[in-house]
C-alpha cells in the first residue's frame, strides 16, 4: 500500500533533519576543529612539522623530510608548489606498466611503483661508493607531475558516507545523460585488510582512510617504514631496523599523530569579504547554471557521529559528525581531458601483504578505466593556489577552465559562450574560495 505523507510534515522532517546537522568550522588558523583539544592538535602539528634524520630511517629514497614540506600553503596541511614525479609505459596489450629502474650501477632495479623518487640518502660518508639515485629510463614514455594537495579538512571528507559519493556519482550520470559521470573507486583499508572502502584522498583516490594514507606518503614519500608499510623500497644504504615509525610512550606511531592532525584540521576558509561582493554573488549564480557544479560540488554533509568507518577501524567523532560542509568538488574520478595515463591501483599504496590479500577483489574494479581520469579538484582554498589543475600546469583560472575538455567539454563551451563581463564574474567567483 501506498502511503503519502503530507507536504508539510515531510518538511518538518526535512527541517528536524537539517536541525540535527552543523557547519564544519574553517579558518588557517593552526587550531582544531574539535577531535582534538587544541593543545593535542599542536603536539600533533610539531610530529607533522618534523625534519626526519637518516637516524629515523629517512629514506633510502624519498621526496621530503618532513609533511610540511609539501603541505604548507599558508599553514601546516595545507597545498604546496611541491609535485611528486610518475612514469611508465604501455605495454604490447594496451595497459599500463611500472616501470623498471635501475640503481646503484644496475645492482638493483626498482619496481611495482609508479613514483620516482627525486633524492636519496647515498652516497653518503657510510657508503661513498653506492649511488642509488632514480633517474627515469627512456622506455618510460608516460610521464606526468603531480601537485601536493590539501589536507585540510580531510577530516570531514573522510567521514562522509561511502553510499553518498555511490550516489553523487549516479545522480551525476542520470541527470546528465550520461555525459557527466563520476567513476567510484572502491580501494583497500590497509589498516583493516580485507575491507574495502570508496577512495576520496590521492589524484587517483587511491585511498578511503587518512591512516592508509599517512602511512602510504610517510613510506613513499620519506621513506620511513612504518606498521602498514614495513618493506623498504630498497635495502641499499638503510641502516636502521624496520618499522622505522615506533610508537611512542603514548602507545601511538608517527602516522597515528599524522592521521589524528588531518582528522582534527578545520576547512579551508573563504574570503568572505571578496564573497559578498555583488560580482562574486554573480559569478557563483553562474557557476551553478552553466554546469561546473556537477563535478564541483559545493555542499556535502558527513555521516551521524559513531558510524564505524574505514572497515570498522574508526568511529565517527562527534566533531566530524553531521557536519556540513563546502569542498566544492566530488572526489569523483573524471576524464576532462587532462589524466596522465598513470594507473595507481598497485602494491606501492597498500603494501605487498594487503595487496596481496586484496589482489582479487580489486581485480573486479575498472582501475585501468581510471588511467586517464583525475579526481576532481575541490575549489576550498583554491584562491591560495598560484598553480593550478592537477600537474600544476596552469596558472591562470582561464588557463584552467580552457583545459577542460572530455566529461567538461560541454561546461567550458559554455564558459566561453558568456559575455566577458560573465566570465569575469565567474572569475571573480572562484578568487573568493
Amino acid at each position: 500500500m501506498r502511503v503519502l505523507i503530507p507536504s508539510a510534515l515531510l518538511g518538518l522532517v526535512f527541517l528536524s533533519a537539517a536541525a540535527q546537522t552543523t557547519d564544519a568550522p574553517v579558518g588557517f588558523d593552526n587550531k582544531s576543529n574539535g577531535v582534538t583539544d587544541d593543545a593535542t592538535h599542536q603536539t600533533d602539528q610539531t610530529t607533522f612539522e618534523e625534519v626526519e634524520q637518516l637516524s629515523d630511517g629517512l629514506g633510502p629514497l624519498y621526496n621530503a623530510q618532513s609533511c610540511r614540506e609539501c603541505h604548507q600553503n599558508p599553514v601546516s596541511g595545507a597545498a604546496s608548489q611541491v609535485t611528486e614525479l610518475r612514469v611508465g609505459h604501455q605495454g604490447p596489450d594496451g595497459r599500463f606498466r611500472n616501470p623498471e629502474i635501475p640503481i646503484a650501477h644496475g645492482a638493483e632495479v626498482i619496481t611495482g611503483r609508479s613514483l620516482v623518487n627525486d633524492r636519496a640518502i647515498c652516497p653518503n660518508a657510510a657508503f661513498p661508493t653506492t649511488e642509488i639515485q632514480e633517474r627515469v629510463p627512456d622506455t618510460e614514455t608516460i610521464r606526468t607531475f603531480r601537485l601536493s594537495l590539501n589536507l585540510l579538512g580531510d577530516g570531514f571528507v573522510e567521514a562522509v558516507a561511502d553510499q553518498t559519493l555511490v550516489d553523487l556519482a549516479q545522480q551525476q550520470c542520470k541527470s546528465s545523460h550520461k555525459k557527466i559521470c563520476g567513476q567510484v573507486l572502491r580501494v583497500p583499508i590497509v589498516e583493516a585488510p580485507g575491507q574495502m572502502g570508496v577512495g576520496r584522498f590521492g589524484w587517483k583516490d587511491q585511498h578511503a582512510s587518512l591512516l592508509s594514507f599517512a602511512a602510504d606518503a610517510y613510506l613513499n614519500e620519506m621513506g620511513i617504514t612504518n606498521r602498514l608499510q614495513p618493506d623498504e623500497v630498497t635495502k641499499l644504504c638503510n641502516t636502521v631496523s624496520e618499522p622505522n615509525d615506533k610508537p611512542g610512550a603514548d602507545g601511538l606511531s608517527d602516522i597515528d599523530h599524522f592521521a589524528r592532525f588531518i582528522r582534527a584540521t578545520k576547512a579551508p576558509a573563504r574570503d568572505m569579504q571578496l564573497a559578498s561582493s555583488p560580482l562574486a554573488r554573480k559569478g557563483n549564480t553562474l557557476f551553478e547554471k552553466i554546469g561546473c557544479g556537477s563535478c564541483h560540488t559545493e555542499t556535502m554533509t558527513t555521516a551521524p557521529a559513531g558510524t564505524k568507518i574505514n572497515g570498522g577501524m574508526f568511529a565517527i567523532p562527534v566533531a566530524l559528525g553531521s557536519a556540513t560542509f563546502h569542498p566544492y568538488g566530488d572526489f569523483l574520478m573524471h576524464d576532462v581531458g587532462t589524466g596522465d595515463g598513470i594507473l595507481q591501483a598497485i602494491p606501492e599504496h597498500y603494501g605487498k601483504k594487503v595487496f596481496a590479500i586484496m589482489s582479487d577483489y580489486m581485480s573486479k574494479q575498472d582501475f585501468e578505466g581510471s588511467r586517464n581520469k583525475i579526481r576532481t579538484a575541490p575549489l576550498w582554498g583554491v584562491r591560495l593556489r598560484p598553480r593550478l589543475m592537477h600537474d600544476g600546469a596552469s596558472l591562470t583560472f582561464r588557463d584552467a577552465i580552457a583545459r577542460h575538455t572530455g566529461e567538461a567539454k560541454q561546461v567550458a563551451t559554455e564558459f566561453e559562450r558568456l559575455k566577458r563581463d560573465d566570465q569575469e564574474a565567474i572569475i571573480e567567483f572562484l578568487k573568493s574560495l
